[in-house]
C-alpha cells in the first residue's frame, strides 16, 4: 500500500507510459497515411464519442467493483484487529490458576503463528494475479517456492518444532493452527485454568477467527469475474483503435502543427482510458503484494507488538516501516 500524499504524476506516467507511447505511435502512423497518401480515413466523432461514453461508464462499474474488493479485505483485517485485541484480553483475564503465565504466552504465541501462517498463505500466487509486478524486494514473483522454509523459520519463534512439523504436510496450516488452539484450549478447561463460561467465549473468539479467514480465502482464492476484467479491456482497445480516425474528423486537413497535434490526443486519450482500466485492473486482489494491497505484513506486526506488550514481553519487534512510500 502507497502511504505518502499522493502518487507523483512521473511515478503514474512512468507506470502506465505504454498506453500512452502506442497510442501516440498508432496515431502518427494514421495520420501520417491520411496526410501524405491523401486518403479519407476519417470517422465521425459523434458515435465515437458515444462509444467513449460508454467505455468510461464500464471501466467505472469495473473500479467500483475492484476498490469494493479491496475495502472489504481491509475491513476483514480490521476484524482480526479487533478480535485478536479481544483475544489477548480475554486470555490475560480468564486464564488463571497456578503459574499461569506459561499458558498465557503458549496461546498467545500460538495466535501469533496463526497470523503468520495466513500471512503467508494469502502472498501465495494465484495465476490471475500480477507477479510479475510483485514490490522488488519485499514479495519476490518466486514466493511459491520459498513459502515453506520462509514460513517454518518464522514459525520456530512461536511454537515448537512438534506443531511445526505437524503441519508440514497440511493443505490449510491456517485451519490446521486453529483446530490446535481449540483442542489446547480444553484441555485448559478440563485442567481447571477457568469455567465452562469463559471456554464458550473462547470457543466464540475461534469462530470469528476461521471467519476472519474464511472470508480473507474468499477474497483471495475467487477472482473478480473475468468476463468483466476481459471485456472492460477489449472495448477499451476497440474505442483507442478508432481515436485517431475519430480526431481527423475534428483537426481535419489544417495547415501546420494544428493537425500534428492529433497523434499527441491520441496517445493522451488512449493512456487515460487505459489507466482508468489499469488502477481497476490492480484493484482486483487486494493480497496479491503489489502497489495497492491491504499491508497486512503491517497489520500482523501490529497486532503482535500489541499481544506481547499485554504480557510484558522481551525483544518486541518495531512495527513494519513504509520502504520508498510503500507499506507491506
Amino acid at each position: 500500500m502507497y502511504v505518502k500524499r499522493r502518487y507523483g504524476f512521473w511515478m503514474t506516467f512512468n507506470w502506465s507510459k505504454w498506453p500512452f507511447i502506442i497510442g501516440a505511435i498508432y496515431g502518427l502512423t494514421i495520420c501520417t497515411i491520411s496526410f501524405f497518401i491523401d486518403i479519407h480515413v476519417a470517422l465521425p466523432w459523434g458515435p465515437l464519442g458515444i462509444i467513449g461514453i460508454a467505455v468510461a461508464f464500464y471501466l467505472g462499474f469495473k473500479n467500483n467493483s475492484s476498490y469494493d474488493r479491496t475495502w472489504e479485505a481491509r475491513k476483514i483485517w480490521g476484524s482480526i484487529v479487533n478480535n485478536s485485541r479481544t483475544f489477548g484480553a480475554a486470555v490475560f483475564s480468564f486464564v488463571q490458576g497456578d503459574n499461569p503465565a506459561p499458558v498465557q504466552k503458549e496461546l498467545i504465541y500460538r495466535h501469533i503463528a496463526w497470523l503468520t501462517i495466513l500471512r503467508h498463505q494469502l502472498r501465495l500466487s494465484r495465476e490471475w494475479e500480477h507477479t510479475e509486478n510483485r514490490l522488488t524486494g519485499i514479495y519476490a514473483p518466486n514466493v511459491t517456492e520459498n513459502y515453506k522454509n520462509e514460513l517454518d523459520k518464522e514459525l520456530s519463534s512461536y511454537i515448537n518444532h512438534e506443531e511445526i512439523k505437524a503441519l508440514e504436510n497440511k493443505t490449510n496450516k491456517a485451519t490446521q493452527i486453529l483446530k490446535t488452539q481449540a483442542i489446547r484450549l480444553q484441555q485448559l478447561r478440563d485442567q481447571n485454568y477457568f469455567e465452562d463460561f469463559r471456554h464458550m467465549e473462547f470457543y466464540k473468539l475461534i469462530t470469528t477467527f476461521y471467519e476472519d479467514q474464511g472470508k480473507s480465502e474468499r477474497i483471495k482464492n475467487f477472482p473478480f469475474p473475468r468476463q468483466y476484467a476481459s471485456v472492460a479491456i477489449w472495448i477499451t482497445v476497440v474505442f483507442c483503435v478508432f481515436v485517431p480516425f475519430g480526431l481527423l474528423d475534428v483537426v481535419g486537413q489544417n495547415a501546420g502543427w494544428i493537425f500534428w497535434i492529433c497523434p499527441f490526443l491520441s496517445g493522451l486519450i488512449t493512456w487515460v482510458f487505459f489507466l482508468m482500466e489499469k488502477i481497476g485492473d490492480y484493484s482486483e486482489n487486494p493480497f496479491e503484494g503489489t502497489y495497492n494491497d491491504v499491508p497486512i505484513t503491517s497489520i500482523a506486526r501490529g497486532i503482535e507488538i500489541d499481544l506481547r506488550e499485554m504480557m510484558n514481553d522481551d525483544n518486541i519487534p518495531e512495527p513494519v516501516k513504509a520502504e520508498n512510500g510503500f507499506l507491506m
